[in-house]
């Protein structure tokens, strides 16, 4: 009796940065090589290679993975947003900017994975504090900054946005201001 013949690739459909991309993957691929190898998106990196570092971190369907655990297999009908497209659209402007300002970023090796950390954050949180950013980011290994530069970022960003859209922080509570 022969052995059934099994393939190793795959078909994968997914968008990535909002365009369709449709490619035969090894079932092995992980997402990070996928997008770095097969796709030319080599903003992200891949660092520990087990889930550690953080510098793989991408979005997908919404909420951040790491690139290094994910196999790109899985994500058949998936919608990827890596460090490009969050660039592109405008989403990480601000974190970019405060990150400079604030020296936030030295050799640029985490600073992709920590701006989709960061702006996963303040997606979900407008008004982090300082103690809730650090938890937020314990995933994401800097060696050069010493973090309290990236969690000034953070916070800078935040009370930027909360003002732009007239809301005031109370406590951990962010409510709408009205002006008269």
């Amino acid at each position: 009796m022969a052995e059934a013949e099994f393939s190793t690739l795959v078909e994968v459909s997914l968008r990535v940065n909002g365009e369709r991309v449709s490619r035969r993957v090894e079932a092995r691929r992980h997402l990070i090589d996928f997008l770095r190898l097969d796709l030319g998106l080599t903003g992200s990196h891949a660092g520990c290679e087990h889930g550690v570092c953080g510098a793989c971190t991408v979005r997908v369907d919404g909420e951040i993975v790491r690139g290094c655990l994910t196999l790109a297999a899985q994500l058949d009908g998936a919608d990827v947003w890596t460090i490009e497209g969050l660039s592109d659209t405008g989403e990480v402007r601000d974190l970019q900017q405060a990150f400079v300002a604030r020296n936030a970023l030295q050799c640029g090796y985490c600073t992709p994975g920590m701006l989709a950390t960061c702006a996963d954050l303040l997606e979900r949180s407008p008004a982090p504090s300082r103690a809730e950013i650090r938890e937020h980011i314990s995933g994401n290994y800097c060696r050069c900054t010493g973090y309290e530069a990236i969690i000034d970022a953070v916070e800078t960003v935040a009370a930027a946005r909360r003002a732009a859209t007239g809301q005031v922080a109370i406590g951990q509570a962010t409510i709408g201001e009205t002006a008269e």
